[in-house]
C-alpha cells in the first residue's frame, strides 16, 4: 500500500468524520492488508526518574510548576531498572520503555546511566525505548550506539492548539528532536493526547502532521488524558471511547505500516471498546499496572483481553507484513 506524506487537514477531517462503522471498516481493511491480521505488541513503561520537571505541560503530574501528589525523585539505579525490565519480560512484554522527567538530559553520570540501561535491556533480547525530553544530534547518536530501538517524543496536539497546553518549549523544538532521532537511525515513537481542550480540527491537524513527516513514525501512541488534580487540565471532561476509535482508525488509514498504540486512558475502556480500537488498527498496548504515574489495567486483565479476542502477541522486533 502506497504511503502519502502530503495530507491536507480537510482530507483527514473527511476520513475522521465519516460514519463510524464505515470508518472502522476502512481502517480494518487497511490494517489487515498491511499487518496481515490482528496481533498486538506488549510494551512495558517505567518511570526511571519521576517528578521535578521544569516544563509546564498542562496535563503532566510531574511538572515542578504544578501542585500534585508527585514528588521529585532521583534517577533510579541501573540494576533496579534492569530488574524491572526482567520482570516485564517474564510477564510477556517485548518492549521496555523508560521515561525520565527532564526537559532534556545533560551529558554526564545520569545520561551515561541511561545508556547502560539501554544496553542492559537490549542484552535481554527486548526492544528498548526511552523518553528523556529534548535531545541533540550527539545524544541521539550515543543512544543509537547503545542499541536504542525507539525514542518517544510526542507532539501532544496540533501546532495551532499547542500554545494552550505547553509554553516552555515550542512545537518546532519537538520536531527538531524527532529529526535528530531519525537521522541517528533510531525508530520514532510519536503521537498525541486527546482531551486537552482541543477541537476535532486540532486532532486531525495533529494526525496530518504525523503523516506528513518525511518518514512515518514507526509507533504512534494515542493517549486519552488522565486528568490529574493540581494540573491545569484537572477539570477536562473524559474522552469518549468513540473519540479514541476515530483517532486510531484515522491514524491507521493515514499511516498504514505504523504501529498504533492504545496508550494512556485505556483503563477507562471496557473490553469491547478496546477490541473495537484493535479492529480499527491499534496493534500495541502498554502492558503493566502503571504508566509513569498513572494506573493501567493489570497484566492478568490484559492477557485475558488479548486471549479473549484470539489475538496473537507480537514477537520482539517483529514488524508489519510487507
Amino acid at each position: 500500500m502506497d504511503e502519502r506524506h502530503d495530507w491536507r487537514v480537510e482530507e483527514v477531517r473527511a476520513i475522521h468524520d465519516q460514519p463510524l462503522l464505515d470508518l472502522v471498516y476502512q481502517a480494518a481493511t487497511v490494517h489487515r492488508e498491511t499487518h496481515g491480521g490482528h496481533a498486538v505488541q506488549l510494551c512495558s513503561l517505567l518511570s526511571i526518574k519521576t517528578g521535578g520537571c521544569p516544563e509546564d505541560c498542562g496535563y503532566c503530574s510531574q511538572s515542578a510548576r504544578h501542585d500534585t501528589s508527585v514528588r521529585a525523585e532521583r534517577l533510579m539505579e541501573v540494576d533496579d531498572v534492569l530488574a524491572a525490565a526482567q520482570k516485564a519480560k517474564d510477564a510477556g512484554a517485548t518492549r521496555f520503555c523508560m521515561g525520565a522527567a527532564w526537559r532534556g538530559p545533560k551529558q554526564g553520570r545520569n545520561f551515561d546511566a541511561v545508556l547502560d540501561m539501554v544496553r542492559g535491556v537490549r542484552g535481554m533480547g527486548m526492544e528498548a525505548c526511552v523518553t528523556l525530553g529534548m535531545i541533540d544530534a550527539d545524544q541521539a547518536r550515543q543512544l543509537a550506539e547503545a542499541g536504542l530501538t525507539a525514542y518517544n517524543h510526542n507532539l501532544d496536539t496540533s501546532r495551532e492548539h499547542y500554545g494552550n497546553v505547553v509554553k516552555t518549549r515550542t512545537y518546532d523544538d519537538r520536531l527538531r528532536t524527532l529529526q535528530h532521532v531519525r537521522e541517528a537511525g533510531i525508530e520514532v515513537c510519536c503521537g498525541g493526547i486527546l482531551g486537552l481542550g482541543e477541537s476535532v480540527e486540532d486532532r486531525c491537524s495533529l494526525l496530518a502532521t504525523l503523516a506528513n513527516l518525511p518518514q512515518h513514525p514507526e509507533s504512534v501512541p494515542i493517549n486519552a488524558l488522565v486528568a490529574v488534580d493540581g494540573t491545569p487540565m484537572e477539570g477536562q471532561a473524559p474522552v469518549s471511547s468513540t473519540d479514541m476509535v476515530r483517532a486510531i482508525a484515522t491514524a491507521r488509514i493515514l499511516m498504514p505500516r505504523t504501529r498504533v498504540r492504545l496508550s494512556a486512558g485505556r483503563e477507562r475502556l471496557n473490553a469491547e471498546a478496546q477490541w473495537l480500537c484493535m479492529l480499527a488498527g491499534a496493534n500495541s498496548i502498554f502492558y503493566g499496572d502503571k504508566l509513569l504515574t498513572t494506573s493501567n489495567p493489570d497484566t492478568a486483565a490484559d492477557l485475558a483481553l488479548i486471549d479473549g479476542a484470539g489475538l496473537r502477541r507480537l514477537d520482539p522486533f517483529e514488524r508489519a507484513a510487507p
